[in-house]
C-alpha cells in the first residue's frame, strides 16, 4: 500500500487493507436466515430456533403524528448547502481555521494555517459536540476528529504532508476546541479571546486514571511512570456529564502510528487494534519520534480512551479515564440509574466490534464531589440472543482469565473472550429521557455474513445484525430489565432497518417505516432532545446512485419512538457527513456540525464561489422564534 493510497483510505478500508481478516465458511452455515421483505418486517421468518425481533412501532406505517412531528420533511438532494424545512434557518458558527485569540492571524486559504496558527483556531472536521452553561455564559465544546489531506495539504503538489512543519500543522488541527459562544443581533458567534477558550492538541498532558495507570503497557521513556501522557487524537463522539464536565472519545487512534523499520513485526495486541507499519497518511512519527510504534511500542496503548475535561477551566489537565475501556470509541452516552450509579454506554466503531457498558463504583450525589466518578467500576459487554434477550456479561479477571488492568488495555480481546455479540460497527448511543431504554446505531458492515472481525471472531447474520453484507445499516434498542440501567437483563429490538424500497423489495428495502420520502443509509449521529424525539444523523454514501438511488447527500432526520415515524429534517452539502448535535437552553437553537464537505473536492461550503470547503458548526432556528422539536 502506497503512501498516497492510504492517505485516500477511509478509515475501516485503511484497517482491512492494513491488516485484512480471512475468509470464513460461517456464511454457509447461515445463508437460510435471508428473508423476503415482507417475512423480514413480519418477524416470521424463523432464524433456526428463533424469530427475527423487530420493533412493533416499526411495523406500521405510523398515522396521526403529524403534530409530533410539526414539519414537513425535507426532500433528498445533491445541492451544495444546507436544506432545511420551510421557517427554518441557518448561519455558521465556526470554521474550520478561525481565530480563538486576536492576536492569531485570520485563515489564509492559501497556506492553510501554521503550526502554531492552528494550535490557537478552530480546528478541522468538528464532530461531537456539548454546550455547557455557567454563570452566565455559554461555552461549546467540541470534537475536531481529523484532518483531510488533499484539503489541509492541497497547496502541496502531493496533496500529503511534506515537512516537518506540515506534520505539526495536521497535528495541531486534530483534538478538542473550546470556545465561549454568544449570541448577537440574531446570530450565535465565538467570542474571541474569551478566557475560556482553548484548544487541546495531541501536544496537551494528559493525567491516566483508573485501573490501568500505572501498568508496564502503559510504561513509556518519556514516562516511566505511565501515567502521564501527551494529547488526544480522532476525537470522534461525545458525551457529558451531570456534574458539568465534558467527555470526548478517541476513536482511529490507530491511523497516526507507523515507522520506517522494515524488520517490524507487530504483536498480536497491535494487531487487533489495527496498528502497523504504516500510518493513515499523515507522518506524524517525522514530527514525533513517540509515533514511531517500532521505537515506543507502548506509546499506542495510551491512546483509545475517553478522556474527561472541564470546558470552564482551561488550566485543568485532562483525565484518560481507563476505567471506561480502550477501543475505537465512538460517544459516550452516560445515565444516572435509578440507584445512583452512573451508567455510561460505549459502541466500538469497527466492523464485527462490540457495544460496552460502564457501571460506576460510586455513586452520583447532586451538589456533591462527583470528579471521581470515573475512575473505577465495572466494565460489560453486549451478548444479544436472537429471542429478543440479552445479557451484559462482566469483564473482569473471573471471566477473562485476565487482569483488572488488561482488561482496560485489552478491552477487545477481552471481549472476544466472553464470547460478546459482533455487531455491524457500533456508533452513537442514545438514552430515551422518557424511558430507561437505550439506541445504537449499527451504521453499515460490508463484512457481515462474510468475514468475522479483526480478532478472528465470526459475523454471522443474527438478530440484530440481520442482514448478509449489510451496506445500509440499522439502529438496535434496548430496554432494561426492571427500568434499571445497570441490570443484568435486557429485551431488545430494531427501531428502525435502513434501506432502499425504490431498488429492492426484500430485506435490503428496509423496515416499514422506511419510505422513498425518508430513506437513508449509515445512521451514525444519535441524540434525543429533552422531549424525546430522536434525532438521526448520516454518514453513507452520497452518490446518489445504484443502491444509494434517490438518498442524496448526509442528511438529518427525526424520529418518534413512540410511533417509528421518520421524518428527513435536513440535508447537508456535498460530500459532507452530519454529525455533532447540541442544543441552547431554551431549545430555540440547534447546533449541528458539517464535517468533511468536499472531502472528494466537489464543495465550496460554507463559502460558495470557488472558496476552500471548510468544515463548520452552524446554528439551526425556526423564523418565528419558536422551540425546535
Amino acid at each position: 500500500m502506497s503512501d498516497v493510497a492510504s492517505s485516500e483510505l477511509s478509515f475501516d478500508e485503511f484497517d482491512e487493507i492494513t491488516r485484512p481478516p480471512a475468509e470464513t465458511t460461517d456464511f454457509d452455515r447461515v445463508v437460510e436466515r435471508r428473508m423476503s421483505r415482507r417475512g423480514f418486517l413480519g418477524g416470521a421468518v424463523t432464524f433456526g430456533a428463533t424469530a427475527f425481533v423487530m420493533g412493533s412501532t416499526s411495523l406500521t406505517r405510523p398515522a396521526h403524528s403529524a403534530a409530533r412531528l410539526g414539519f414537513e420533511p425535507v426532500a433528498a438532494n445533491s445541492r451544495d448547502t444546507v436544506t432545511l424545512p420551510d421557517g427554518y434557518r441557518w448561519h455558521t458558527v465556526v470554521r474550520w481555521g478561525d481565530p480563538m485569540f486576536s492576536d492569531v492571524a485570520e485563515f489564509d486559504p492559501q497556506t492553510r494555517s501554521t503550526p502554531d496558527s492552528q494550535a490557537h483556531s478552530f480546528g478541522d472536521n468538528n464532530d461531537g459536540m456539548a454546550m455547557f452553561v455557567k454563570d452566565g455564559r455559554t461555552v461549546l465544546a467540541v470534537n475536531n476528529e481529523y484532518t483531510n489531506r488533499g484539503i489541509m495539504f492541497g497547496n502541496n503538489a502531493s496533496g500529503k504532508p511534506e515537512t516537518v512543519d506540515d506534520a505539526k500543522k495536521g497535528m495541531m488541527a486534530h483534538g478538542v476546541s473550546i470556545i465561549e459562544v454568544a449570541r448577537r443581533d440574531g446570530r450565535w458567534a465565538m467570542v474571541k479571546d474569551a478566557d475560556v477558550n482553548r484548544r487541546i492538541t495531541p501536544m496537551t498532558e494528559m493525567q491516566i486514571t483508573g485501573p490501568a495507570a500505572g501498568h508496564d503497557l502503559l510504561k513509556t521513556e518519556a514516562d516511566p511512570t505511565g501515567t502521564k501522557s501527551f494529547g488526544t487524537w480522532n476525537n470522534c463522539g461525545n458525551g457529558r456529564t451531570p456534574w458539568g464536565t465534558y467527555l470526548t472519545c478517541e476513536e482511529n487512534f490507530n491511523g497516526y502510528f507507523s515507522t520506517a523499520d522494515e524488520g517490524f513485526e507487530p504483536t498480536a495486541a497491535m494487531k487487533r487494534y489495527g496498528i502497523g507499519a504504516r500510518d493513515w497518511g499523515y507522518g506524524w512519527a517525522m514530527a514525533d519520534e513517540r509515533f514511531d510504534v517500532a521505537k515506543h511500542p507502548n506509546e499506542a496503548n495510551r491512546a483509545g480512551y475517553i478522556v474527561e475535561i472541564d470546558p470552564f477551566d482551561p488550566a485543568s489537565t485532562p483525565k484518560k479515564r481507563t476505567a471506561l475501556g480502550r477501543f475505537k470509541h465512538e460517544n459516550a452516552e452516560l445515565v444516572i440509574a435509578n440507584n445512583g450509579h452512573v451508567v455510561v454506554y460505549l459502541g466500538d466503531d469497527e466492523r464485527g466490534e462490540f457495544l460496552y457498558r460502564f457501571i460506576s463504583e460510586g455513586k452520583y450525589s447532586v451538589g456533591g464531589d462527583n470528579a471521581d466518578l470515573l475512575e473505577n467500576g465495572r466494565l460489560s459487554v453486549a451478548k444479544f440472543n436472537d429471542d429478543g434477550r440479552g445479557t451484559w456479561i462482566d469483564l473482569d479477571p473471573d471471566t477473562t482469565g485476565m487482569t483488572d488492568a488488561e482488561v482496560r488495555i485489552h478491552t477487545r480481546m477481552a471481549a472476544s473472550k466472553v464470547g460478546a455479540t459482533t455487531m455491524d460497527r457500533p456508533e452513537w448511543v442514545a438514552a430515551n429521557p422518557n424511558r430507561v431504554e437505550a439506541y445504537c446505531c449499527l451504521t453499515n458492515n460490508k463484512n457481515r455474513g462474510k468475514k468475522p472481525n479483526a480478532g478472528g471472531d465470526a459475523t454471522p447474520v443474527n438478530g440484530p445484525n440481520p442482514r448478509e453484507a449489510n451496506n445500509y445499516g440499522q439502529i438496535v434498542r434496548w430496554a432494561a430489565d426492571d427500568d434499571d440501567h445497570t441490570a443484568e437483563g435486557f429485551a431488545w429490538d430494531l427501531y428502525v432497518v435502513a434501506g432502499n424500497p425504490t431498488v429492492h423489495d426484500d430485506a435490503y428495502a428496509g423496515s416499514d417505516n422506511i419510505t422513498p420520502d425518508n430513506m437513508f443509509n449509515s445512521p451514525d449521529g444519535l441524540a434525543f432532545d429533552s422531549t424525546g424525539l430522536l434525532w438521526i444523523q448520516t454518514d453513507g454514501k452520497y452518490s446518489n446512485e445504484g443502491d444509494f438511488a434517490g438518498m442524496g447527500n448526509n442528511q438529518m432526520l427525526i424520529g418518534n419512538p413512540a410511533t417509528g415515524e421518520i421524518r428527513r429534517f435536513m440535508v447537508g452539502p456535498n460530500e459532507c457527513e452530519v454529525t455533532g448535535l447540541t442544543f441552547s437552553p431554551d431549545r430555540r437553537t440547534m447546533f449541528v456540525g458539517i464535517q468533511h464537505p468536499g472531502e472528494k473536492g466537489n464543495s465550496h461550503w460554507p463559502g460558495g464561489g470557488d472558496s476552500l470547503p471548510r468544515s463548520a458548526v452552524i446554528a439551526i432556528d425556526r423564523e418565528d422564534g419558536g422551540v425546535i422539536g
